[in-house]
């Protein structure tokens, strides 16, 4: 469903990624570890087109989308969430929510009739208005919001969140706000889920919790799901195929145990020989 090819990401003189390749199979969930420093991230930030790549392809479904802009690839079906919390803290919880599915179901709209990126998935048809239903509040307004409503809700439960929705997202605890970006991201419909770090700053407690809901997500919204994390207890318990970086390049693929038994995956995290803690 995803794959990237010999990818290069280089800053200056500094090479994040260096032919960096790796397929992704639809349905699947798939953990990306590695050290601090090792280009995680930077993967994360090259497939939803916040960097374009120095060298390399990116390929959805067969298709090229090396070229495109973040946006057009978001509305392609890939949604993402961030090492540092994105959310509105001034708006609500349901806020955050609608404004995402807002923008997803309007501007697939309109791409569907004015532009040549088609959306992943097809747009609501009860949301549709123009900007004068909006700027005077008129029916198809009105209806479009209450069904932007009802659907965010659903996300929102889903998540365990349902009775947060009219707090503002900024005061929610930390963990709750991880599960706001999840829920946000879901808003968008996507076919491919990326996860960045989701149980940073979580207790063993909230980390269990994440499990259940990530490995739910995945079976209940059938999603394709790449996540990002240093809790091994999470990759491990979740992610049957896991990939392993260190300074920019991958050097190891393959099952959780295959991975743990890995020497050079010790070595990137535990140091060898004299560099042995």
């Amino acid at each position: 469903m995803l794959e990237l090819v010999n990818i290069d990401m280089a800053f200056g003189g500094v090479k994040a990624l260096d032919h960096m390749s790796f397929k992704i199979s639809d349905g699947s969930i798939t953990g990306i570890i590695g050290p601090n420093g090792a280009g995680k991230t930077t993967i994360f930030n090259v497939i939803t087109g916040v960097y374009s790549p120095t060298a390399g392809k990116i390929f959805l479904n067969g298709r090229d989308i090396t070229p495109l802009k973040a946006y057009q690839i978001n509305r392609l079906g890939i949604a993402r969430t961030f090492q540092n919390l994105r959310l509105f803290t001034r708006s609500s919880v349901l806020e955050n929510v609608m404004t995402a599915a807002q923008n997803h179901y309007i501007n697939s709209y309109r791409e569907n009739f004015l532009g040549s990126i088609q959306p992943a998935v097809k747009p609501d048809p009860k949301i549709n208005y123009g900007f004068f239903d909006a700027l005077l509040h008129l029916g198809r307004w009105r209806n479009s919001e209450r069904t932007l409503k009802l659907n965010s809700l659903e996300l929102l439960a889903r998540v365990g969140l349902a009775d947060r929705a009219d707090q503002a997202a900024g005061t929610l605890p930390y963990g709750m706000q991880r599960r706001l970006e999840i829920a946000r991201a879901l808003a968008l419909s996507p076919e491919i889920l990326l996860l960045d770090e989701p149980a940073a700053g979580m207790n063993p407690e909230e980390v269990f919790e994440l499990n259940n809901l990530i490995t739910g997500i995945h079976k209940d919204f059938k999603l394709t799901i790449l996540v990002i994390e240093h809790h091994m207890d999470l990759i491990m318990n979740i992610c049957p195929h896991v990939i392993c970086l260190n300074f920019g390049e991958k050097i190891a693929e393959g099952s959780g145990s295959e991975i743990q038994n890995n020497p050079e995956v010790l070595a990137a995290y535990l140091g060898t020989g004299e560099e042995e803690i």
